[in-house]
């Protein structure tokens, strides 16, 4: 198979292990070069991985380059996949697909129009640990499902990421940061979501940079929800609570329980690919470690990319697709929207689960 060309658009924290997957784990994928805003950025990626530093323009323009990723800051991401996909590039864009729901449909449409393929990130859900717990599920290892609880909490990143500020401004905060971890898991094992109610604060009006960083000591203005308490319905009938914090300190940041009628299990944290997976047994009222399927369980975002390249060579489904990004931003954006209006949320769009994943 003739390797994928991959271009990349972002030289941020999250490009080191795009660059490093793609460009040592999959033979059918060959990463071309990347492109940033800040030139320097961009060629300390390049030298890094040994690729080429190009602008924004000359990646586009690459005869070679089929996919690109986006890895911009999530209020640049609509924009950037529309010039990705006006130069009749096929882009893969980190989470979340857009800041809001007419620049997601409005980039969804361009690539059907275009004929050329929109995935998102996340691409965690691919990973061993949470293909172990859609197997449980789909061969009945805790009877039906009836609930689910899941939480997101931590104190923020101010004190590690080395320029924060967007986490705290719209289109962002940890719903758009981190709830597409919890929200894609929970459509990729349990299905879609029918309808969402929230609750919505910011627990501090400022941050204060403390990593060492150029940045330290910079004061960041808090402009939108940082704690989030919904409660979600699925298609299915099953019903279950989300909680998305930047403002609490809990040494167990990412709690994930699904009950069923004969037992329950714990998921592992959904922003990572690996385990462990717990079986609580009804009966017999004891706890199990459940050994993971075969796949991929250390840190392999861009899976979702090499899932892309799959699609583009034979035609096989793409799993971490925009259809199931919008989805996710719906939902998300739409428990923001019940924070603000105390409403009922109703969720318009609908996505199939993906299939697993074949390794």
């Amino acid at each position: 198979m003739n390797p994928v060309g991959i271009g990349i658009i972002g030289a941020g924290v999250i490009s080191e292990i795009y660059l490093k997957n793609l460009t040592t784990r999959w033979d059918h994928v060959r990463v071309i070069g990347i492109a940033d805003i800040l030139p320097e950025a961009a060629q300390r990626r390049a030298d890094q991985f040994g690729v080429s530093a190009l602008t924004v323009d000359e990646l586009l323009a690459h005869p070679e380059v089929e996919i690109v990723v986006n890895l911009t800051i999530p209020a640049a991401h609509a924009a950037v996949s529309q010039r990705v996909i006006a130069a009749g590039k096929s882009v893969h864009t980190e989470k979340p697909l857009a800041i809001n729901l007419d620049d997601g449909k409005a980039v969804i449409a361009a690539g059907k129009t275009a004929g050329v393929l929109v995935g998102d990130a996340p691409d965690t859900f691919l990973g061993a640990g949470l293909q172990t717990v859609r197997k449980m599920i789909d061969d009945g290892a805790i009877g039906r499902p009836i609930a689910f609880n899941a939480r997101m909490i931590t104190h923020g990143m101010e004190d590690w990421h080395p320029n924060p500020y967007f986490f705290y401004q719209p289109g962002a905060g940890p719903m758009l940061d981190m709830g597409p971890y919890y929200v894609t898991a929970l459509t990729a094992i349990l299905g879609p979501t029918a309808s969402i109610s929230s609750r919505a604060i910011a627990g501090f009006s400022e941050r204060v940079v403390t990593t060492n960083s150029p940045q330290q000591g910079q004061v960041i203005p808090v402009n939108t929800p940082t704690h989030i308490e919904s409660v979600i319905e699925l298609e299915s009938g099953v019903i279950g609570t989300l909680t998305t914090s930047f403002d609490l300190y809990d040494p167990e940041h990412s709690w994930f329980m699904i009950y069923g009628t004969e037992g329950s299990i714990r998921l592992p944290d959904p922003n990572t690919f690996g385990g462990p997976v717990r079986v609580y047994n009804g009966a017999t009222r004891e706890w199990t470690d459940v050994p993971l399927l075969e796949g991929y369980s250390d840190d392999s975002r861009g899976i979702g990319v090499a899932d892309m390249a799959m699609s583009l060579r034979t035609g096989s489904v793409q799993r971490a697709s925009g259809a199931l990004g919008y989805h996710v931003l719906e939902v998300m954006l739409g428990a923001l929207r019940s924070g603000e209006t105390r409403e009922t949320v109703v969720v318009e769009s609908t996505v199939e689960r993906p299939p697993m994943l074949e390794v």
